[in-house]
């Protein structure tokens, strides 16, 4: 009776994600009969949801409109939020389901709402970071509360193509500058949320933290949409915030090192770099950086010998590293102060 019950569940899903099914489509996807498809069919119409067949070659099942979910209690807000998380799920083997579940709450929808649901769209860049992991704008403990009203608005502004005047802290400490930008895409990376856009200042594309602008009312004129370079929002945010012009995501200085830890020590702190296990007690890691210093500096991190495979660029800067901590760790003999020029 569970499995009937969870299988019901995933039929009437299935339902309300597209207009119609075949009869063989369902089985195929329920890993049922077409005889157990409709006899699941008749179960849902008994509780009371009205799904109607057509006969023939081109015939199929069909969800009449009006059709629910048992009753769900939340607010406008909490829908949107629903409706963004489902956008933002980045993992491959659950990007299927999450859009079928994003389709499910929009059918039932009403108009008001629905409208906000299709106005806010995201863009997933790069690899969803591990709990605690730090932006590209430095480490943080966790991501801050998003201001829900600040991404409707800013959506409405892509939408619509219209200029925006934004008040930026380009640091946490920072005044606040007044910006004027072109809108073009709301963007996910990692834990936080980025606005892409034109800035008409600085006649080149720049990345906002949401959290950190305010924009300004009424909106500026309409503008005709630009095509970020390579044509991928995508790759072109990611190769930004590794250091690149944004015409590829990949990191500028990528190295391979082994290093005496197992694999399960290592890849919670690889970030997106990638960990073969070598045996018990030592894996290899590829890992990148916006420069070869900063690659070897991180690698320092593993509390662990590690041995470089290359490139030689990478070897040269564990080096240098390796002469300035010498120099650090000896005593520090102050000198005289230098005199003014």
């Amino acid at each position: 009776m569970q499995k009937t019950s969870s299988r019901l569940l995933t039929l009437l899903s299935l339902l309300q994600a597209r207009r119609e099914w075949s009869g063989a489509d369902l089985a195929e996807r329920l890993e049922v009969t077409v005889r157990t498809v409709r006899r699941d069919v008749d179960r849902l119409r008994a509780l009371g949801y009205p799904v109607a067949a057509a006969k023939g070659p081109a015939g199929g099942y069909r969800l009449e409109p009006g059709s629910h979910l048992p009753p769900l209690l939340f607010d406008d807000e909490q829908v949107i939020a629903l409706a963004v998380a489902l956008q933002t799920t980045a993992h491959r083997a659950l990007a299927e389901d999450a859009g079928r579940a994003l389709a499910t709450i929009r059918h039932v929808l009403p108009p008001r709402l629905r409208q906000r649901v299709d106005a806010l769209h995201v863009t997933v860049a790069g690899p969803p970071g591990p709990p605690g992991s730090a932006g590209p704008s430095g480490p943080e403990t966790s991501a801050p509360a998003e201001d829900l009203e600040v991404l409707t608005v800013l959506s409405a502004a892509i939408q619509r193509h219209e200029e925006l005047r934004l008040d930026y802290a380009p640091h946490r400490d920072a005044a606040p500058q007044r910006r004027r930008v072109q809108p073009h895409h709301i963007v996910a990376w990692r834990t936080r949320w980025y606005l892409l856009a034109w800035d008409l200042d600085r006649d080149d594309w720049r990345i906002f933290r949401t959290d950190r602008l305010t924009p300004r009312a009424p909106t500026g004129p309409r503008f005709a949409p630009r095509q970020v370079p390579g044509h991928d929002v995508s790759t072109f945010v990611a190769g930004r915030f590794r250091g690149s012009d944004g015409t590829g995501a990949a990191w500028p200085c990528q190295g391979e090192v082994v290093i005496d830890l197992p694999a399960t020590k290592v890849a919670p702190y690889a970030d997106d770099g990638t960990v073969e296990p070598l045996g018990p007690a030592r894996c290899r890691l590829v890992a990148g950086s916006w420069s070869w210093t900063a690659l070897a500096a991180g690698l320092g991190r593993f509390d662990a010998d590690l041995h470089v495979v290359g490139p030689p660029a990478l070897r040269r800067a564990c080096a240098t590293l390796a002469r300035r901590y010498a120099g650090a760790a000896a005593p520090y003999a102050e000198g005289p102060a230098d005199e003014p020029a």
